[in-house]
């Protein structure tokens, strides 16, 4: 009698564990999946205790704060890493504009530091976005300081659209993705303006709080966007819709402009200079040289004329 007991309640307990088993080994892998970073696709997540995701820098220790945008040093830094480094993180067709990437020097906070220098020894200094704005030279370079990168301007057009786009619709539309999507305070928009198909913007912040956003961080974010390579994880398109209406970015230019002014030598300037002067030389000795000739041809004419009139 006990045994045909044990027997029943095994039968009973044997497919309610397998079911208890079944959502235990659900949940662990929904919790595992759910440990990625949102804000960052190359970041490398490990879930080490319940409810507790840590994300690092994929080739580095930097950990990422997954609630807030990465800096764009530690974004290049990231790109520099081969694409086998970074598992499937990326899609195999993806291409991704290498134009000015580089692998940059970078604080521990993540900002740039202030001289840049590559394998062959080669260095210049960079403002605060990581832009070259100094000759480049050897080890020797001196760069004393990283000048803050204070405003940025964004110029964009964007394709032909069935209905017209209204300016103030359109400086709503943007401001509200620049808020939403790259978490930029609304007070760092200091204008939009729209003329079709051109779209112009302009990020102003002069000194950045810690829990702020970097405007050059923005605007990196941004270019990724536009040109389809997102560094969000779940990499979706960038849409931008005005009162229902698609704004399909067509290109897209990006300008810094420093506190300071860069300090290229004149050797550029003096070599342009020269070449103005030379050109403005020939020129001048071409047209002399015109000048005379046709005189020289006139005075031997008019003589021939009075040989001839005497004649």
């Amino acid at each position: 009698m006990r045994t045909d007991f044990i027997c029943a309640f095994s039968s009973i307990m044997e497919p309610l564990f397998g079911v208890v088993l079944g959502l235990i080994l659900a949940v662990a892998s929904s919790a595992h999946d759910s440990c990625t970073c949102a804000t960052n696709k190359w970041a490398v997540c490990a879930q080490d205790g319940p409810g507790n995701c840590t994300c690092r820098l994929a080739g580095s220790d930097h950990p990422v704060d997954c609630s807030t945008l990465t800096s764009k040093c530690f974004l290049m830094k990231a790109e520099m890493i081969p694409l086998k480094e970074k598992r499937l993180w990326r899609p195999p067709h993806a291409v991704s504009d290498s134009d000015g990437i580089y692998n940059p020097d970078c604080e521990d906070n993540g900002v740039f530091k202030a001289r840049q220098c590559n394998q062959s020894s080669t260095c210049w200094c960079v403002n605060s976005a990581g832009v070259r704005r100094t000759e480049k030279g050897g080890r020797s370079l001196n760069c004393s300081e990283l000048v803050r990168t204070r405003w940025i301007y964004i110029e964009l057009t964007h394709k032909r659209s069935s209905n017209a786009f209204h300016a103030p619709d359109v400086a709503k539309a943007l401001t509200q993705l620049f808020e939403s999507r790259y978490k930029l305070r609304p007070k760092y928009i200091a204008a939009i303006k729209y003329d079709p198909p051109l779209i112009q913007i302009r990020l102003d912040q002069n000194k950045k709080p810690r829990w702020d956003v970097d405007i050059a961080d923005v605007a990196y974010y941004f270019e990724k966007d536009v040109n389809n390579d997102s560094v969000f994880h779940s990499n979706s398109k960038l849409n931008v819709s005005v009162n229902g209406d698609a704004l399909a970015i067509e290109k897209l230019w990006i300008y810094y402009v420093d506190e300071k002014p860069p300090e290229f030598c004149m050797r550029q300037l003096a070599a342009g200079i020269s070449a103005v002067v030379t050109v403005v030389v020939l020129t001048a000795g071409i047209g002399i040289t015109v000048l005379l000739i046709l005189r020289w041809l006139r005075t031997r004419t008019h003589c021939r004329e009075k040989i001839i009139f005497k004649l």
